[in-house]
């Protein structure tokens, strides 16, 4: 019992959990959605656009929240001013404002004395260094995006399999889209601190996507999500603990081993079934 109690002893320590199972609800519920319609390329530059607005805010010192949410409006109308006003597709600006963005984001947090630390703060997060007012800062956009999803439900819905029906029931599919993106953004602003920029889409599409192979609703899907997500949280830091390795890291990548191992079982299992049939 002590192996699994051990790793939250301390204060600190609690505060990782807590601020990883408040980003683990975030971006599961966001995440469902990113899955459902196929936009986890998008999802990925998303996370990476974020970074200049926090190296630039940490640069001025403001709140970081404040930089993330600028950098990330940037992101979004600059994706579909490129998208409108050119014959390129939507994956090819998104693909250069997702190395773009990135650069500029190193390029100001190296104008400081404390570069290396505060970029690996930023792209890789930190933990064990979630303080109080992290905390109340996360729960506030917890309950947003959690509200605002669930009030969204069903345009969002109706959105991820059928746009054209979305746009016929007068449910104004731009605006949904409009709504999920600025959901996207308040999930990774709010999730930075816990888990990273750049492993953040970790938490953001590893539970859904695990959750995609075993649900068969809605519904089920998005809840799957969250209990995959906040049992990748608890363990990823239980994990750091004992094998000394970075919180937020693992944190990341339980998901996307819990992928492959239930997507082993869910390939295997019919395979199974299939063979005692045969052979009865």
């Amino acid at each position: 019992m002590d192996w699994f109690i051990e790793p939250f002893s301390l204060a600190f320590q609690q505060r990782a959990l807590v601020g990883g199972a408040l980003a683990a609800l975030m971006t599961s519920i966001v995440g469902t959605w990113l899955v459902l319609r196929g936009m986890s390329f998008f999802g990925d530059a998303f996370v990476h656009g974020v970074v200049p607005g926090i190296a630039a805010a940490v640069v001025l010192d403001i709140n970081p929240l404040i930089g993330a949410a600028v950098a990330a409006l940037v992101m979004v109308l600059a994706i579909e001013a490129v998208h409108r006003q050119t014959a390129l597709s939507e994956d090819t600006s998104i693909g250069l404002l997702f190395v773009g963005m990135l650069a500029l984001g190193v390029v100001i947090i190296s104008r400081l004395d404390t570069y290396s630390g505060s970029l690996t703060s930023i792209l890789f997060g930190d933990a064990l260094g979630v303080t109080t007012s992290d905390l109340i800062w996360q729960a506030v956009l917890a309950v947003v995006v959690t509200s605002v999803a669930l009030v969204l439900y069903r345009p969002l819905l109706t959105l991820s399999f059928n746009p054209e029906k979305a746009q016929l029931l007068g449910m104004q599919p731009k605006r949904a889209h409009a709504a999920l993106l600025v959901l996207i953004a308040a999930a990774v602003i709010g999730s930075y601190q816990s888990v990273g920029t750049l492993l953040v889409f970790g938490l953001l599409v590893g539970p859904p996507a695990t959750a995609s192979l075993i649900a068969r609703t809605v519904p089920r899907m998005m809840a799957y999500s969250v209990v995959i997500s906040l049992f990748s949280v608890w363990l990823g830091l239980t994990l750091s603990y004992h094998l000394g390795t970075a919180g937020s890291a693992t944190m990341a990548l339980v998901p996307i081993v819990l992928f492959f191992i239930v997507l082993g079982i869910t390939r295997l299992a019919p395979r199974r079934v299939a063979q005692e049939v045969v052979h009865d």
